[in-house]
């Protein structure tokens, strides 16, 4: 995109008043420089005059393509990107009819119930099924429909390419296109209102912080924070990059949480399928199903014309690549950033984990259940105090 007519006076004055939603760093961070110009340019490039930029805003937060009354923003909070059972049960008590409370918002996709979405903040998701995939409950189905959390916004368009928990939508534009269709109901908008909202999620109120914004913009990668408390202390060995010795609690965390972005798999666990970069993994979540979803079973053919089944509420990237097979695949999701995770509640894919605390307590089970590391209650406290640092 070119800045066309779009001055600087004016790029400077919308950064200013973005920046103000995004909280302040209470650690070291904070005192990072940011290159304001540079930024003003960065913000000149998205959108070709300055209309473009209050056109995207209204495309976003109030436009319903004619469809259910939903916007992005209806599923998007401003604050955490994404929905939790405390905004659905607020906008509930407040508007009954509001419609997050409609299709997939409803316990039966049809309009009849809410106790779903109020207790898990999950919406139904249709998804489509591969080739060599069928319900063993019907084998002439093509689709299946699923319960998902809705993917936070928080950094996740201008730095993570791998879109939707299942990484199923190439780019931000398809990504509205499938939103605008599968939940809003809407009418297909015209490609460069999609470029539009793709481009608005570039902005500054869609980062946690400003390191992750100058991460964006500048390319500067964001450090780990030291901590400052005791506990926080403790709880960054889970999270620095190394192989596992000893107790093998230090980086264990960093297995599944590494890169700049902290979203990717490291070469340091000797076992498939770790390896620097991977982005999709199993923790468990769908064979626990402590959400208490319905469970399927998908037969899956495989390539030598043998069958797998796979028991669970939702098999993942596993319905996207076909593979049942392949640990990055069976039951596996995409690894979410940290950065921006005391932001960005509930967790996992099923919502399960309203609170890291929980997400604490599942990896004190999985790792219970795989291995013989413990992960005491004094472990699981250091780990939350330091993912409260990851602004």
């Amino acid at each position: 995109m070119h800045p066309g007519s779009w001055s600087r006076p004016i790029a400077a004055a919308m950064f200013v008043l973005a920046l103000t939603q995004i909280p302040a760093r209470s650690d070291a961070q904070t005192s990072d420089a940011v290159d304001a110009a540079a930024l003003e340019t960065q913000a000149a490039e998205f959108f070709r005059g300055p209309l473009d930029f209050f056109k995207a805003r209204q495309l976003f937060e109030r436009e319903t393509f004619g469809g259910n009354g939903r916007t992005c923003l209806s599923c998007h909070s401003t604050d955490t990107g994404t929905l939790s059972p405390k905004d659905a049960q607020h906008r509930f008590a407040r508007n009954p009819k509001d419609p997050l409370f409609r299709g997939d918002g409803t316990d039966d996709g049809q309009g009849h119930g809410v106790s779903r979405i109020l207790k898990d903040a999950t919406i139904l998701v249709r998804i489509a099924l591969p080739e060599n995939v069928t319900l063993a409950s019907d084998p002439t189905a093509r689709s299946v429909v699923l319960r998902r959390g809705i993917p936070s916004t928080l950094n996740t368009p201008a730095l993570d390419p791998v879109l939707m928990l299942d990484g199923r939508q190439p780019d931000l534009v398809a990504q509205a296109s499938g939103a605008i269709a599968d939940h809003a109901a809407g009418k297909q908008p015209r490609t460069r209102d999609l470029e539009l909202i793709a481009t608005y999620q570039h902005m500054p109120q869609f980062f946690s912080s400003i390191p992750m914004l100058a991460y964006a913009y500048a390319g500067k990668e964001p450090k780990l924070p030291e901590g400052r408390t005791a506990s926080e202390k403790r709880g960054r060995r889970f999270f620095i990059d190394a192989p596992p010795e000893g107790d093998f609690k230090t980086g264990l965390c960093s297995a599944c949480h590494s890169g700049p972005m902290l979203n990717e798999t490291n070469e340091f666990v000797p076992a498939p399928p770790f390896k620097r970069g991977g982005r999709f993994q199993s923790v468990g979540v769908s064979e626990f199903n402590t959400a208490g979803n319905p469970v399927h079973d998908f037969v899956f053919t495989n390539p030598d014309g043998s069958q797998t089944t796979i028991t669970s509420p939702d098999p993942g990237r596993a319905l996207i690549t076909g593979n049942a097979l392949d640990f990055e695949s069976a039951n596996a999701f995409k690894i979410p950033s940290l950065w921006g995770a005391p932001r960005t509640a509930p967790y996992f894919h099923d919502n399960s984990a309203k609170t890291l605390e929980d997400v604490a307590r599942h990896y004190a089970l999985f790792f219970g259940a795989i291995s013989p590391i413990v992960l005491t209650e004094e472990d699981q406290r250091d780990m939350v105090a330091y993912m409260k640092l990851l602004r």
